[in-house]
C-alpha cells in the first residue's frame, strides 16, 4: 500500500510552502527554516496552513481512503492489483488492530493536526492581517482529521497543542463531541462567505456549517442537523447543479452543489483524482453510447473496482444517475463486452479526463456536497416528526434533478418507511463519494447487509476499525476497541 505514514518533527520544521495557480493549492518545499521566523511572515505562515491543506487533500482524495467506506458496504466490489487483499479484509470481516492498513489511515490524520497545531500555537506571531483567518482554517482542518478519526475509531486523544505530551489518553465520547461541535461554531463567524475565499478548496462558512450539519447528522442530533441544514440553505449560494451526469466532470469544477472540495492538479504525481483508474474495464478502449475512447495518456490500474447487479438493478426506471455507471464496452480487440449480469458494471461518476496524465485526472474530489445537506434536513425532520411534507419536498428535489418523478406523503405510512425510502435516495444519489459506510452505520444496517452478502464474520464491533497496532505499541495510555 501507498505509504502515508508521517513523523512528528521535533527539531528541524521541513514543511510545505505556498503559492497558488489555477485555483489549486501547490506545494513548494521550504527547508532548514527557522520556525519563529517563518510564521512572521504571510508567506511562511501559509506554507504551514498549504501543509495542513495538503495532507488532508492527499487523505481524502486518495482512492484507498474509498476501501473503508465503500467496500464494507453493499455497492462495489473488487478484484484484481495489489489492493484486492485489502478488499478481501474489508469485504470479509476479517482485519485487525496488525492489518497494515488501518495505521495507513491513522498517521496521516495525525499529521494534518500536527500542522495544524503549528498554526495555533503560534497564533501571536503570525502577521495581524492573516492571523485570525489562518487560526480559524487550521481549527477546521484539525476538526476535519479529527471528525474522521471519530468516525473510524471512536474517541481518540484531543491533540490540541504539539506541545503536549507524547502520551495520551483517549478522549471521552463526550469530550470528543463536545470539541468536535464547539470548533466548528467557533470559527463559523470567522471563515469567509462562500465563493470569498481566496482560493478553491480553502475552507469557508458553509463549508464549515456542512461538516457541523454531517456531525449532527452521523450522531444524531436531529433538532440540530436540521437546524443547521436550513443555515446553509439560507446561505442562498448552494443549489443543485442541473445535469447529475456533468456534476463531476472536469469541465464543471468549481459549481455550486460542491460545497468543499479537495482540488485536483494533473501532475502524474497523486495529486489529482485517480478514483477512474480503478473503474476502467480490463482492456478497455471505448464506451459505446458516449463514444468515449481511452487514450495512451491514461491509466488502468490492475485493481477492478465493480459494482454489484443487485445495487444498479435497485434504480427506479429512468434514473439518470444510473447513467454514470457502463453496463458494457468495446475493448481493443473491437468486441463487445457485457458487463451487467456478472456483478461487473463500472462506475464512470469521475468522467475520465481527456487530459489526464497517467493517474492524474482533473476532477475535484467532493468532499460535502448540496444534495447531501438537502436530504440530512429530509432524515432529521422524519426522524423528529415521522413522514411531513418538508421531508418529502427536500427529497423531491433532488429526485427531480435525477429526472424522477415526485414521491407523495400518502406513500409512506410510517417513520420507518420513510427512513427505508431515505437511504435508498442516499444510495442512488453518493455512491462512489466515501459515506456509505457512516449512512448504514446510522440506519443499523452495515452488519446486517454484511451478514446478506455471506460475510459471517461481521460482528458490531466492526462498526468501528481498531485503535493500529503500532500506536498501542507507541502508547500505554491508549485502550483497544472492544473486540480487537
Amino acid at each position: 500500500m501507498k505509504n502515508l505514514k508521517y513523523k512528528m518533527v521535533l527539531v528541524a520544521l521541513v514543511i510545505f510552502g505556498s503559492g497558488c495557480s489555477d485555483n489549486f493549492l501547490e506545494e513548494e518545499t521550504f527547508s532548514q527554516l527557522s520556525p519563529k521566523g517563518m510564521f512572521q511572515t504571510k508567506k511562511g505562515a501559509q506554507s504551514v496552513l498549504y501543509g495542513a491543506y495538503s495532507r488532508a487533500s492527499n487523505l481524502f482524495k486518495d482512492a484507498n481512503f474509498r476501501l473503508t467506506e465503500e467496500w464494507v458496504c453493499d455497492q462495489e466490489w473488487n478484484t484484481g492489483g495489489w489492493v484486492n487483499r485489502v478488499y478481501q479484509q474489508l469485504q470479509n470481516f476479517t482485519w485487525d488492530s496488525s492489518t497494515e492498513w488501518v495505521s495507513d489511515w491513522w498517521d496521516p490524520a495525525y499529521g494534518i493536526i500536527r500542522n495544524a497545531n503549528s498554526i495555533i500555537d503560534r497564533e501571536e506571531e503570525l502577521p495581524n492581517d492573516v492571523r485570525e483567518l489562518y487560526v480559524a482554517e487550521a481549527r477546521f482542518l484539525r476538526v476535519l482529521a479529527y471528525r474522521y478519526l471519530y468516525s473510524m475509531y471512536g474517541p481518540v486523544p484531543l491533540r490540541i497543542s504539539n506541545n503536549g505530551p507524547l502520551e495520551m489518553p483517549r478522549s471521552t465520547d463526550e469530550e470528543m463531541q463536545n470539541f468536535i461541535e464547539n470548533e466548528l461554531l467557533e470559527i463559523v463567524s470567522i471563515l469567509p462567505e462562500p465563493g470569498e475565499e481566496e482560493i478553491l478548496g480553502r475552507a469557508n462558512k458553509g463549508a464549515a456549517l456542512s461538516l457541523l450539519c454531517k456531525f449532527y447528522l452521523n450522531t444524531k442530533q436531529w433538532s440540530k442537523c436540521a437546524d443547521t441544514a436550513q443555515d446553509i440553505i439560507d446561505l442562498n449560494y448552494y443549489q443543485l447543479f442541473p445535469d447529475y451526469n456533468g456534476l463531476f466532470k472536469v469541465e464543471n469544477n468549481g459549481n455550486r452543489e460542491m460545497i468543499f472540495v479537495f482540488s485536483s492538479k494533473v501532475s502524474g504525481n497523486w495529486e489529482g483524482c485517480v478514483y477512474i483508474n480503478g473503474w476502467f474495464p480490463a482492456n478497455f478502449w471505448k464506451e459505446p453510447i458516449s463514444g468515449f475512447e481511452y487514450t495512451s495518456n491514461m491509466n488502468n490500474w490492475g485493481a477492478q473496482y465493480r459494482l454489484f447487479d443487485d445495487f444498479y438493478n435497485s434504480f427506479e426506471d429512468n434514473d439518470a444517475r444510473q447513467k454514470s455507471i457502463i453496463t458494457e464496452y468495446i475493448n481493443f480487440n473491437g468486441d463487445t463486452v457485457q458487463l451487467l449480469g456478472n456483478n461487473n458494471s463500472r462506475s464512470f461518476k469521475f468522467w475520465p479526463d481527456s487530459k489526464a496524465i497517467g493517474m492524474d485526472h482533473g476532477n475535484d474530489v467532493p468532499h460535502i456536497r448540496y444534495a447531501d445537506i438537502l436530504l440530512a434536513k429530509a432524515e432529521s425532520l422524519n426522524e423528529l416528526n415521522g413522514p411531513n411534507e418538508e421531508s418529502i419536498a427536500l427529497i423531491n428535489q433532488v429526485r427531480n434533478r435525477a429526472e424522477l418523478g415526485d414521491i407523495t406523503i400518502n406513500g409512506f405510512s410510517s417513520k420507518e418507511e420513510l427512513r427505508n425510502q431515505i437511504l435508498k435516495e442516499r444510495g442512488w444519489e453518493f455512491y462512489g463519494e466515501k459515506i456509505r459506510r457512516e449512512d448504514l452505520i446510522r440506519h443499523s444496517k452495515l452488519i446486517e447487509y454484511a451478514f446478506n452478502r455471506g460475510a459471517v464474520n461481521a460482528k458490531e464491533y466492526h462498526q468501528l476499525f481498531p485503535i493500529p497496532q503500532s500506536e498501542m505499541n507507541a502508547n500505554a495510555l491508549m485502550v483497544q476497541n472492544p473486540g480487537y
